[in-house]
């Protein structure tokens, strides 16, 4: 007589943690097993389901509506230092066993500390007590369509009042809901819900000079992990008129000087700088693979003292926070270079494992078709102790950065290059013209070093960094900072405005 091979019992932390994603009693202990069959350190499931609406408002009509949902799984096995990644859509007990049976069959190691491992499941716990309720009142996804339609079509008429002329503007409304459920055979369950609405708006505008039609841009964006009562404090009419403002300096700007000179970085110019120039070089997978001019550096001085730079993902409201990174690692923050010490490294589970270091809830993925890589959260420089009009009333000549663009930085160098959409002469300690077109040229390590003053306030800025070919919400912020001697460049020559004073 044959007997039949009894099911294995689910253990309870998994069972609860798939009820609450809404998936079947999966048996993913044997999926795990399957994927450590040839052997390996760690093997990971990552459950994601991302509910999405966008809404664009153009030329003063609705143009697009698009809801989304996506739904899937990836696994990964990390084994010598290395790892293998595949997904599925299809979420059902016997695809997940056949992707980890061809995941397996790519694996070749030795290593089998994971495999001969007796596991148990837990729920993780936050260790951040503070980030456990982000204080959401109401969802994006609670409120009905029109509603949405209603913020763009305010943001774009708070355009239009502000620039009747304006050329084009485009008002943009996007939310999210992103669930995920990470089991890995550590014994991690942990699971998060993640709710971001963001309000982008553009405008356009035209003018006729001496030398013909000159047309410029500019764009506002606002928003973050955050319900609908953030429209409370941020109309989405200022968020539009903001845009236009800045368009209409930049139609009436001067062009920008070009040479060496003292450089105000407003904190409404948020983070950008910080992030780019410095923020990349201190992710763990390119300072500790030679990729970065911060590799082989902690605990040496990289930065003035004045400087601390924090990346912490544990923030309320800001748009690169969780209570869980793409990996199970709960959020924290994490202290990078404090008074211009380097203390760390920006970390994921590879990294750490490859160069001996603990995991600091950095490990982020665009969906569950990508594997994890190392990523920041929100980063910013830390306020200083002065205040931001001493700084501008103690600065004789120069430029006072309002607002950033984009830019290009070379992480084993430094070395970036990025553009200014608003700023201002200084003259005397105070602000002057407004002037266009001034790019900003110079070495992350170095300016840092430079920065001789630093501001009490804190400016925040919104976005999507890009990196490996995939995006992930962050934050950047930073205090007004002074920087004596920064290239800028630009069309006229330093002369033309501020005749033989030296920057």
């Amino acid at each position: 007589m044959q007997t039949q091979t009894q099911p294995q019992a689910i253990p309870q932390a998994l069972k609860e943690a798939l009820t609450t994603f809404g998936l079947p009693a999966f048996d993913l202990e044997k999926v795990l097993r399957l994927a450590l069959s040839n052997g390996g350190s760690l093997a990971e499931l990552y459950f994601e389901e991302n509910e999405s609406t966008r809404i664009i408002f153009e030329n003063g009509r609705l143009d697009q509506v698009t809801p989304g949902t996506d739904r899937g799984v990836g696994l990964r096995i990390l084994f010598d230092h290395r790892q293998v990644y595949g997904y599925s859509t299809d979420l059902s007990q016997g695809a997940l066993e056949k992707l980890a049976q061809t995941l397996s069959a790519a694996v070749s190691t030795k290593d089998r500390s994971a495999t001969d491992r007796k596991w148990d499941f837990r729920t993780t716990q936050q260790k951040t007590a503070e980030i456990r309720d982000y204080q959401i009142r109401k969802t994006a996804r609670e409120v009905d369509l029109s509603t949405k339609v209603q913020w763009a079509t305010r943001a774009d008429q708070g355009a239009r009042q502000e620039m009747p002329d304006a050329r084009q503007v485009m008002a943009a409304c996007m939310d999210s809901r992103r669930k995920i459920l990470v089991v890995n055979s550590d014994g991690v369950v942990s699971s998060d819900v993640k709710y971001y609405l963001q309000l982008f708006v553009e405008v356009v505008g035209e003018t006729t000079g001496e030398n013909g039609p000159r047309v410029e841009s500019a764009h506002e964006s606002d928003g973050g992990f955050v319900g609908v009562e953030f429209f409370e404090k941020r109309k989405p009419e200022d968020i539009g008129a903001e845009a236009a403002k800045r368009v209409k300096i930049l139609l009436s700007a001067k062009p920008a000087p070009a040479g060496t000179m003292t450089v105000v970085l407003s904190s409404r110019a948020g983070g950008t700088m910080i992030h780019e120039a410095v923020g990349h070089g201190l992710e763990a997978d390119l300072a500790c693979n030679g990729l970065s001019v911060y590799g082989g550096k902690l605990g040496t001085q990289v930065a003035s003292p004045l400087i601390t730079v924090i990346d912490d993902g544990t923030m309320r409201e800001r748009r690169g926070s969780f209570r869980f990174d793409d990996e199970g690692t709960a959020s924290q923050k994490n202290v990078l270079i404090e008074n211009g010490v380097l203390k760390g490294y920006m970390v994921d589970k590879l990294s750490a494992m490859k160069f001996d270091m603990m995991a600091t809830g950095n490990g982020r993925r665009e969906s569950f078709r990508n594997k994890p890589i190392v990523r920041m959260t929100n980063t910013y420089i830390a306020p200083g102790k002065d205040h931001p009009d001493q700084i501008l009333r103690e600065t004789k000549s120069g430029i006072f950065v309002e607002a950033m663009g984009g830019g290009q930085v070379d992480t084993v160098t430094g070395d970036f290059v990025f553009a200014v959409t608003e700023a201002y002469l200084i003259r005397d300690g105070k602000l002057g013209e407004p002037i266009r077109g001034a790019t900003l040229v110079g070495n992350g390590p170095k300016i840092l070093m430079e920065v001789d003053r630093v501001g009490t306030d804190l400016g925040f800025a919104t976005g999507t960094c890009g990196k490996d070919g995939q995006g992930a919400p962050v934050t950047d912020a930073q205090p007004t900072l002074r920087i004596p001697r920064l290239t800028v460049g630009g069309e006229v020559p330093m002369a033309t405005y501020f005749g033989n004073d030296s920057a």
